[in-house]
């Protein structure tokens, strides 16, 4: 089983913890990472993008010139495709891009994203997490305690208000609860940061 050091909030040292194998000690399968990153970044996407077809743009109510006798091709509105200012045929209409991936796939995509922050060993656990206050300078000093990089994630068992608060105006670091971990986070962050709770959360939930 994967051990990794737990820290207190002064950045020392107070024992190690043994990590589900099956959770953080899997083969990372990068496929099924790549899948899941794509999955959940279509789901960003607005879809907001519209164009007008020749039944929305102005105008284009009667025949532009009679069917036949003048010479040229027939026509039967300036709304037609082919006409400067006319509609647009196939173009983008508003729409949602997201899909879902099937649920062990997933389960499969986190747990690789988990087993593949600890093989780089950028995974930090936490005796606890706990502010009296919001207060961004807190929790600036239990950052610079720790060895983390530009970019962290913090993970605590369930959403602490004065930890969020906290962290809201740091740049490169992102405070979410056990249950809404996901793949895109832990890949996007150099470090991963979970408290006691939050590690036994994940591995009750991937469990």
């Amino acid at each position: 089983m994967p051990k990794v050091a737990v820290y207190n909030q002064a950045g020392s040292k107070v024992g190690e913890i043994e990590l589900n194998e099956s959770i953080f000690g899997i083969e990372p399968n990068n496929h099924v990472l790549f899948e899941a990153i794509v999955m959940q970044r279509a789901s960003l996407r607005q879809g907001t993008s519209k164009v007008k077809n020749r039944s929305e743009v102005r105008g284009g109510g009667r025949k532009p010139w009679r069917q036949k006798g003048t010479g040229r091709a027939r026509q039967g509105s300036i709304r037609s495709p082919q006409w400067r200012g006319g509609g647009i045929v196939f173009g983008p209409v508003p729409r949602s891009y997201s899909y879902k991936l099937p649920k062990k796939v997933r389960r499969l995509a986190i747990k690789s994203a988990l087993s593949a922050k600890v093989l780089e060993e950028n995974v930090l656990v936490l005796e606890s997490l706990n502010f009296e206050a919001p207060k961004t300078k807190d929790f600036v000093a239990v950052l610079s305690n720790l060895p983390v990089g530009k970019k962290a994630l913090v993970v605590t068992e369930a959403l602490n208000e004065n930890v969020a608060l906290s962290a809201r105006n740091i740049p490169g670091v992102t405070v979410v609860d056990a249950s809404n971990i996901s793949v895109l986070d832990v890949v996007g962050h150099n470090t991963l940061i979970l408290t006691k709770a939050a590690v036994e959360k994940v591995e009750e939930v991937l469990g």
